[in-house]
């Protein structure tokens, strides 16, 4: 499904006879390897004032800075050699540790890499978005990368992936445009049932889930955003702004209700984890879109076992191949 998996695909089924392909040579699969590095940044603009950084930036913006662990995710994808791997996994150890913990660990981000040097004007602020992006450009030359991941905490994250023009993941450029994702949870009642119908046949469709007093969830809400990144701010979008949203529009009017008396869109619609991720969809769209970034997927876990995937960019969902699938697992 989509250009990435045909892009990894560089040994078709037809080139090498089943029978032919001994311990896996020439068919196609995608690996990933994780790695975490800690290190510190500030989110300093030298051209703002005192005030200006302040605002744009809270408590990101205060001195000497703040930390992460973070939590990196590399998606590489090709045919398997004679040896039966994609890549000697010793090989992709060494270019990671090389080419970015070494470099990173311990470190204060503003003053490693040229990318985010804000002396210069081509400099910008080590956000998520804009470190996972140098984070590509130095291993692209040594691995052949489908995606990126890269975790600042639990719950923010941001999703890399080549320009499925390129011919190959080595020479494709590191991606303009990045998928950030933010978690937050809100808890709710709710109960499924339709109205025209009797509380038996109710029972018939939900089950236990039909029974009259409703029953609850600790939901688990991601809203991943995609855009552009920002050349001097490092940034998809502000932030701080996104995360008011969703808490101004779901998490705030959501928790702590009975969906079906207190949400007044459940009255006619049954509040199914599907419904609910749609609604939420639809509550954000127009604001993110103010935000200067596109809604691109809000995900719903309504339990352990259960949740609900809504795309928004429905043109887009190419960009969900096996790479990104790797990404979520990884």
């Amino acid at each position: 499904m989509g250009s990435l998996q045909i892009q990894v695909m560089t040994v078709s089924a037809t080139t090498l006879p089943v029978a032919s392909r001994a311990h896996g040579a020439g068919r196609p699969c995608v690996i990933t390897r994780r790695a975490r590095f800690s290190a510190s940044h500030r989110y300093w603009l030298p051209e703002l004032s005192e005030a200006a950084n302040r605002d744009r930036f809270g408590p990101c913006s205060l001195a000497p800075g703040h930390g992460h662990n973070y939590e990196l995710i590399v998606a590489m994808g090709g045919p398997l050699d004679g040896d039966g791997m994609v890549l000697n996994l010793s090989e992709v150890k060494h270019a990671i540790r090389a080419e970015v913990t070494a470099q990173l660990d311990f470190r204060h981000l503003n003053d490693t890499w040229s990318e985010f040097d804000l002396s210069q004007t081509q400099g910008m602020l080590p956000t998520t978005e804009a470190l996972c992006r140098a984070i590509w450009t130095r291993l692209a030359p040594h691995l052949p990368l489908v995606g990126l991941r890269l975790h600042e905490q639990s719950d923010l994250w941001v999703d890399l992936l080549p320009d499925p023009s390129a011919t190959t993941p080595s020479a494709a450029p590191a991606p303009m445009e990045a998928f950030l994702s933010i978690r937050t949870h809100f808890a709710a009642a709710h109960r499924l049932a339709r109205p025209e119908l009797s509380q038996a046949e109710n029972e018939v469709i939900y089950g236990k889930c039909a029974r009259p007093h409703g029953h609850g969830h600790n939901y688990l809400l991601d809203v991943t955003v995609r855009g552009a990144i920002e050349p001097r701010t490092g940034m998809v979008c502000d932030l701080a702004a996104l995360q008011r949203l969703v808490e101004d529009l779901v998490v705030e009017p959501f928790d702590h209700t009975f969906l079906n008396k207190d949400v007044e869109h459940f009255a006619a619609t049954v509040p199914t984890a599907e419904n609910i991720a749609l609604h939420i969809a639809d509550l954000l769209t127009g604001p993110i879109a103010g935000l200067g970034a596109r809604l691109h997927k809000v995900r719903l876990q309504e339990s352990p076992n259960n949740a609900a995937e809504v795309f928004a960019e429905v043109p887009r969902l190419e960009m969900a191949p096996a790479a990104l699938e790797a990404l979520i697992a990884g």
